[in-house]
């Protein structure tokens, strides 16, 4: 097959077959007079459609977006999300800075815990330690470093309790960093500061979290718990701000499987599903009901992760050969086509205050001499039409991300290398990559916050779990470190996208797309305000179920 051949025409009809699959299954089937009719009944029940099944709902030890999504309405942080996904003030009335940006005071608001009990810095404190402690097993530990002690604590090296948190008063807490953060405040807003009832975890230990134990200081309570069917949680009447929560109950359903939450959400089951339109389906309901899409760009990238502790992916021609071998303008307009955008780079597009752009060096080179490098790469390292480079590739178990890995598989066979496919489920792919169980992999990230270093921590040598390929690199690790001490933004901007540049270079990683929210969203729910990190939490929303059509 000649180079720029026949794959391309083949990723077409496959995304031309989908679309008009989907055209006989989802066609909107309008009643008389027009329009799409919608449910009437209870406004007082949310029913939300949210991705994967949570594996945990412990804010210190869950990693993915959909068990903070539960996780948020529950407890919230000292900063918590406001309608538009922005930190604002929440379990602190005020919030305090020194002079060097080293000392962060909170004022604790007056609030207590769903059962009655009040909540105090000293629940911080237990908490902050609570994470810090390596029995805890936390995932997401290496996002709290910057605090004075917390890597050394979270590595064994010194007892929790000497970490930079404590207790001036009941409610006055003291948190102490180590560099200036520009992003303190979403830094606060994030799950691993969340605080915990100490009263409630140490006389329940694990199973505090079980409805029946648990304790929260957030709009709703965890109620009911079915795997793989539901988590329903029921309005907090001991919330602060309870008077302005429109619901009494909030259903959470598993929704992995996108065809069928559509066809929920077609049927009046679902209000809202998070990313619930198959790839494949966007152009149709574009045209037919746009109304229910809400597609706006995100602080979010799609990645590969390579596996760099295992051969021949240690070895950087392969890597390079794979990143070289994807065409990924093809990616965004032939087979994702909601509007992502081809990535080059892992800190996504539209980054604030940062106006570099680093990204694979091939990045103006035309496809075609993309290829021919990729084949004389692999040859280099030792790969034959006889003896290719042949592996598994752990991904997504998503009708579109099944037709993105047939498409990479095609454009790699382009190169002579042969993939299989194993979709995974995400709670057990993402268990994979923490355990960097895999050969590659895909991976995406959400921004925790606006700020690149968010994206660039993950591939940090000091970060074990979230360093899913093992990168390693001195030259990227002292970049990034050295940033933190950097108090003007534009050179500290400049540092960190030397950082990613380094990172690109090694193939440390290698990006395929920015991506777009993909939610649908009845026009019955009001208050959804489309945003960079798609956070909209339930005590924002309501519910207006006199809307009946389009």
């Amino acid at each position: 097959m000649a180079p720029g051949g026949s794959w391309n025409r083949r990723l077409v009809t496959a995304g031309g077959a989908a679309a008009a699959l989907g055209a006989g299954w989802f066609a909107f089937r309008r009643p008389p007079g027009g329009g799409y009719a919608f449910p009437s009944g209870d406004a007082r029940t949310l029913r939300r459609g949210n991705g994967a099944e949570p594996e945990t709902l412990d804010p210190h030890k869950l990693a993915g977006q959909w068990e903070d999504f539960i996780t948020g309405d529950r407890l919230v942080g000292l900063m918590h999300q406001d309608a538009r996904g922005r930190p604002v003030p929440s379990a602190c009335e005020s919030v305090a800075r020194s002079a060097d940006g080293l000392t962060i005071t909170f004022k604790l608001r007056d609030h207590v815990w769903s059962d009655g009990v009040p909540v105090t810095a000293e629940d911080y404190v237990y908490a902050f330690r609570r994470i810090a402690n390596p029995k805890t097993a936390a995932q997401y530990v290496a996002m709290l470093y910057p605090i004075v002690g917390m890597e050394k604590a979270a590595s064994g090296d010194a007892p929790p309790e000497e970490i930079g948190v404590r207790a001036l008063d009941s409610r006055t807490l003291e948190v102490k960093i180590l560099h200036q953060m520009p992003y303190f405040a979403e830094f606060f807003m994030h799950q691993t500061t969340y605080a915990v009832p100490r009263h409630v975890v140490e006389k329940h230990g694990d199973a505090w979290m079980k409805p029946g134990n648990i304790a929260v200081n957030g709009p709703f309570i965890l109620k009911e718990w079915i795997p793989n069917d539901h988590i329903l949680l029921e309005k907090n009447p001991r919330f602060y701000d309870a008077a302005n929560v429109a619901f009494d109950r909030v259903y959470y359903y598993p929704t992995e499987d996108t065809l069928a939450a559509f066809r929920r959400f077609r049927a009046g089951d679902l209000d809202l599903v998070y990313k619930g339109v198959p790839l494949s389906q966007v152009p149709l309901l574009r045209k037919t009901v746009p109304g229910i899409l809400q597609i706006a760009p995100m602080l979010a990238c799609y990645f590969l992760s390579v596996n760099q502790a295992r051969a021949p992916f240690n070895d950087m021609r392969v890597r390079r050969a794979l990143a070289l071998g994807i065409d990924r303008e093809t990616l965004v307009e032939k087979v994702v086509r909601a509007g992502q955008r081809a990535a080059y780079g892992i800190v996504p597009d539209g980054m604030p205050d940062y106006p570099y752009t680093a990204h694979l060096d091939f990045k103006s080179l035309p496809m075609a001499a993309r290829r021919d490098q990729a084949r004389a790469l692999l040859t280099e390292a030792g790969f034959r039409p006889a003896r290719p480079l042949s592996f598994d590739m752990v991904c997504y178990n998503k009708p579109e991300w099944k037709l993105t890995m047939v498409a990479l598989q095609e454009m790699w066979r382009e190169i002579g290398v042969q993939m299989r496919i194993l979709p995974t489920d995400s709670q057990i792919l993402y268990a994979r990559l923490r355990k960097h169980d895999f050969a590659v992999a895909s991976a995406g990230w959400v921004a925790d916050y606006a700020d690149p270093k968010n994206y660039l921590f993950l591939f940090q040598t000091s970060n074990k779990e979230l360093n899913y390929g093992s990168y390693s690199s001195a030259k990227f690790d002292s970049l990034v470190d050295r940033s933190d001490m950097i108090r003007e933004a534009d050179e500290r901007a400049r540092i960190l996208s030397a950082a990613e540049q380094t990172l690109m270079d090694d193939i440390g990683v290698i990006p395929l797309y920015d991506d777009v929210t993909r939610d649908i969203v009845s026009p019955q729910v009001k208050g959804w305000i489309a945003n960079p990190t798609n956070f909209n939490r339930s005590r924002y929303l309501s519910l207006d179920r006199s809307i009946r059509s389009l």
